[in-house]
């Protein structure tokens, strides 16, 4: 049998405040941290009712909890869910848990009550909340930014390839020609560029959400041969795209990002031979889509920083680079986002291979991806055609308009829907419909087309052209009378997108 000293010495040990109450609320102890919690010593309390550690406002309700309590007592906190407060002796109330458990002294049943001051805890909560709060609010305006920055970025860009473009039509000095080749040059980097870092803030930002679903990997992999077989060409390498495995689940979109970086950076760092395009079954029952080069290769030691930003094999920070080394940056955050697996293997002077491994699809997917269309050549486009163009970016509408002009096309321009139904209702003879995506007051590129089709028919051809890469534009399917075009556009492929247009007008 303990001692009562013992037992008093327990209770006085105890980390937190502990004082036992009568069923009817009495306090009848009291240990010596009460004093450090409110400020009362434990003399002074002791045969008072425990309300009065209560704030006024609670004391009431606290009756009922404790008679509550008697009814059903059994060790637990109080207050589950709740903010408890104690009133200190100076009339400040302060954060508290409280523990409740029943004591039997004989025929009377009592209650012991542990009380722990909390307000560092709640402090730190607080500031961790108002943290996190802080953090949504600056990823939602870096989102906004990211937005606004993917459209503002572009537009001038789109301006610039416009323009270029038509300089290249009408240009026929050989040192201007010369001039403005080496211009288109730098807008294209600057285009890669700026898409590069955009694709990373997004990334980053979680901007860029996946959409997975079950996608043939042939439809894929066609998508690749016609966007990356001129480009191995034209440096004496054979591209090899082999048969692909029937389908795969993911997001379709984003995987075809990782194959073009992948692929790009094959095509560079290879000066003779080949790039390969595969898919093979993976040792888990899934897909491995492989990108195989005969290139340089990339020594072991190297390995651990090709992922990093601006890291490039083999090419000093000062002299002059093709790309940016952001390709492989990209790459890895897709993965990532996509819960994949990528490996690499690689050989010095004997290539190097990427092996992207995802979950297998149903055996008879859908595409997933359409395939762009066959570029058709110049002399092939239908004259005098009538063409639409609705964009509310002044330098981009007068740069578009003036390249279609040269090509031989009748441009009527608008700056937003309004203005295209005036044009439309003044003369319904459209052929073609040129809309940017996002256009003032809310309005988009999809209303404009449907109005337009309202007048000019259903089957009337349409382009619709946005700077926006999040998954705004995911729902929007391209079809043979839609087209759907990233700024910045080059002027060769917005006059090949309108001449397929008119193409396909022309035969139904």
């Amino acid at each position: 049998m303990l001692s009562s000293t013992l037992l008093a010495s327990v209770l006085e040990s105890a980390p937190d405040a502990i004082v036992i109450v009568d069923s009817v609320g009495t306090i009848l102890f009291a240990s010596r941290r009460i004093t450090a919690l409110c400020g009362y010593l434990p003399e002074e309390i002791v045969g008072q009712g425990i309300e009065c550690l209560l704030p006024e406002r609670y004391r009431q309700i606290h009756l009922g909890h404790r008679r509550n309590y008697a009814r059903n007592a059994h060790p637990r906190p109080m207050g589950v869910d709740l903010d408890l407060y104690a009133l200190h002796k100076d009339g400040t109330e302060l954060p508290v848990e409280i523990s409740l458990s029943p004591i039997h002294d004989g025929g009377r049943q009592l209650v012991a009550a542990a009380l722990r001051d909390v307000t560092e805890r709640k402090r730190i909560q607080t500031e961790l909340m108002q943290a996190r709060e802080a953090a949504e609010r600056a990823n939602l305006a870096k989102s906004r930014f990211l937005a606004t920055a993917s459209h503002d970025l572009r537009q001038p860009l789109q301006t610039l390839s416009l323009l270029n473009g038509t300089l290249r039509r009408i240009v026929r000095e050989p040192m201007a020609s010369e001039a403005v080749a080496q211009q288109g040059q730098a807008i294209d980097a600057m285009s890669r560029l700026t898409n590069a870092l955009l694709d990373i803030s997004k990334l980053e930002s979680g901007a860029i959400r996946p959409d997975p679903g079950d996608f043939a990997v042939a439809g894929l992999f066609e998508e690749m041969r016609k966007e990356f077989a001129s480009v191995a060409a034209s440096k004496g390498l054979e591209l090899r795209i082999e048969a692909a495995a029937p389908s795969a689940h993911s997001d379709p979109s984003l995987v075809g990002q990782i194959l073009r970086n992948l692929l790009s950076n094959a095509i560079k760092y290879t000066q003779r031979g080949w790039v390969r395009l595969r898919s093979a079954p993976s040792p888990a029952g899934g897909v491995c889509l492989e990108v195989t080069d005969s290139g340089i290769g990339i020594p072991a030691d190297h390995l651990p920083y090709i992922y990093d930003e601006f890291y490039q094999v083999g090419v000093a920070s000062n002299t002059s680079r093709e790309g940016y080394g952001l390709g492989l940056s990209i790459v890895q955050r897709l993965v990532r986002l996509l819960g994949l697996k990528l490996e690499v293997r690689s050989e010095v002077g004997h290539g190097s291979t990427f092996m992207l491994e995802m979950p297998a699809g149903a055996r008879e997917a859908g595409q997933g991806i359409a395939s762009a269309p066959a570029a058709i050549p110049a002399e092939a486009r239908p004259a005098c055609a009538r063409i639409l163009l609705v964009d509310d970016d002044a330098g981009v509408r007068n740069a578009t308009a003036m390249l279609l002009r040269v090509e031989g096309f009748e441009v009527l321009c608008a700056a937003s829907l309004a203005e295209a139904n005036e044009a439309l209702s003044k003369d319904p003879r459209i052929d073609v419909v040129i809309a940017d995506y996002h256009l003032q007051k809310g309005e988009t590129g999809i209303d404009v087309i449907a109005a337009a089709r309202g007048v000019a028919g259903e089957r009337l051809g349409a382009v619709l052209v946005s700077g926006d890469t999040s998954s705004t534009l995911r729902d929007v399917k391209a079809s043979d009378r839609l087209r759907i075009a990233s700024k910045p556009i080059r002027a060769d492929e917005l006059l090949s997108l309108v001449t397929e247009l008119l193409s396909v007008s022309r035969d139904t």
